[in-house]
């Protein structure tokens, strides 16, 4: 059995058929997706997502990239999170690829998931995209290790990846790792250790060869196992068994369904 550690089934290209998709997961052996949040406004379709089908989970929280998404507290954070499915908080963190000029404010949004996260006890689900350095300094000085959580669809640097590692996060890989030009990452995925890795679609984007370039969705993340598997030297099984027990472990909220 696989796990969709990541992947966003309340945007349109996928919850208009979200039937489909359920069916299309099952024939691939993907028994769980992890439906991520990334503005409040919406974050009552993912909870009803993961309140409906017993295989799905949601976290809350803000992408970094909502800059105009209304002010909210530690607090609401906390609050939203009470709910038997939220099992994470995210997806946060900095994005200095998208947006430029003065980011203060994502970097205190950041703190303020990091902070919601120590309090109700749950895993962060990172985002970081050209901002690994202010990335892993505020993740120190906010004391993420005393959650952990994931650096979703990494990119960084094996260096990076072991820093992250050192306090307490997992390594999560996602259909680039498949692209042709991405030496590095594969780098990456043939030396982080087993029992860190966990593989993602972030569908609806991002989808692998042999689908780039169309809808993914969570039944792709097969072909993320295989290639992670194919890195490593490795078989599909042990990457599946792994991935998904490293799934259950960091994300303890959540139930592994039959």
């Amino acid at each position: 059995m696989l796990v969709d550690s990541h992947c966003h089934l309340n945007f349109p290209e996928l919850a208009a058929n979200i039937d489909e998709v359920r069916n299309a997961m099952e024939l691939n052996g993907v028994g769980h997706a992890l439906c991520i949040s990334v503005t409040l406004k919406d974050f009552p379709q993912v909870l009803a997502l993961a309140g409906k089908y017993p295989n799905f989970f949601a976290s809350v929280g803000v992408h970094p990239d909502y800059e105009s998404e209304p002010p909210f507290t530690s607090k609401t954070l906390v609050d939203l999170a009470q709910h038997p499915k939220v099992i994470a908080i995210g997806e946060t963190g900095l994005d200095y690829f998208r947006l430029t000029g003065d980011l203060e404010w994502q970097r205190e949004r950041f703190r303020t998931h990091i902070q919601a996260a120590v309090e109700v006890n749950l895993p962060l689900v990172i985002h970081s995209r050209a901002s690994a350095e202010d990335t892993l300094r505020i993740m120190k000085e906010e004391e993420a290790q005393k959650v952990g959580g994931v650096m979703h669809c990494f990119t960084e640097s094996l260096d990076v990846a072991m820093r992250s590692i050192e306090l307490g996060f997992y390594i999560s890989f996602s259909g680039i790792v498949t692209f042709k030009n991405a030496t590095a990452l594969k780098e990456v995925a043939q030396h982080v250790p087993l029992n860190r890795i966990l593989v993602e679609t972030d569908s609806p984007y991002l989808a692998p060869i042999p689908f780039r370039g169309k809808t993914n969705q969570p039944a792709y993340v097969k072909h993320v196992a295989e290639e992670v598997a194919r890195l490593r030297g490795s078989s599909l099984d042990e990457i599946m068994d792994a991935s998904t027990e490293n799934f259950f472990t960091l994300f303890k909220k959540a139930l592994p369904c039959n």
